[in-house]
């Protein structure tokens, strides 16, 4: 083919291949499903995936595992209306409205660790406290 010819015929094939509509399939597939005991107000997921969030209409905060144990419950008032997750899965963003606040609030996620038939030295009733730090700048 001589150059004059290849130029519309790419600028048509580019045309189509532009103008013309494609179609896509979107697949749904439901991970999990959380039966809850209070209606939900608004819900947020860590950054990480290890933690949902879900305010209820009670003013608390249910915060579930990512697959879908209840961890623990945390109360935070009536006039919180949304919930957002901060930069790091430990901080949460209260909005409320009403007051005209954000609220923003860090959790401290505690682990129990079993430490019963292990070794020791010192009271056996003794309390172990163990810091992290993972915010450095």
């Amino acid at each position: 083919m001589k150059r004059k010819n290849v130029i519309p015929f790419l600028t048509l094939a580019i045309l189509l291949i532009w103008f013309v509509p494609s179609t896509a399939t979107v697949e749904l597939n439901v991970a999990n499903t959380l039966n809850l005991k209070e209606t939900p107000r608004d819900t947020a997921m860590s950054l990480n995936g290890k933690w949902i969030y879900i305010l209820t209409e009670k003013g608390e905060i249910l915060i579930y595992t990512s697959n879908g144990k209840l961890k623990d419950r945390i109360s935070v008032g009536m006039h919180v209306e949304s919930i957002k997750v901060g930069p790091r899965e430990d901080i949460l963003l209260l909005t409320s409205g009403k007051e005209k606040t954000v609220q923003i609030i860090t959790l401290d996620f505690i682990q129990e660790i079993n430490i019963s038939g292990s070794p020791f030295k010192g009271k056996v009733d003794a309390p172990v406290v163990i810091a992290t730090f993972n915010d450095f700048e």
